[in-house]
């Protein structure tokens, strides 16, 4: 049987009650006091990324973090804000099993929420 182990995410903005396209992200994995950039994407027209984050023999149990660029994304769709609340969010998680892990961020110019999706 394939390892179906993988990390994917999705990110919806909230205030335009769309699916955030354009978006940049970057994963990092997290290493007790420092961390490893892995690699940047951006969000498709749904907004996911065109494919896994990490798969396979790829996705390693340990911890990383997600950092979707959601200040740079409202600026870009013209939001204007006196001062920008957010700009960089992280996301810290840790894969703990070889499974599916999807982790969705639901955003605004000034609030944003996430959990463990399917």
């Amino acid at each position: 049987m394939a390892d179906s182990a993988r990390l994917t995410t999705h990110v919806l903005d909230t205030m335009h009650g769309r699916p955030a396209r354009g978006m940049r992200l970057d994963l990092v994995l997290v290493h007790g006091d420092h961390t490893h950039h892995l690699l940047e994407s951006y969000t498709n027209a749904d907004g996911r990324v065109d494919r896994p984050l990490l798969e396979g023999e790829d996705l390693h149990l340990a911890a990383y973090e997600i950092h979707f660029h959601v200040g740079q994304y409202f600026e870009r769709l013209g939001v204007e804000l006196e001062t920008p609340f957010l700009d960089v969010v992280p996301v810290r998680f840790t894969l703990s099993e070889r499974s599916h892990y999807h982790v969705p961020l639901l955003v605004s110019p000034f609030a944003y929420s996430t959990y463990r999706g399917s």
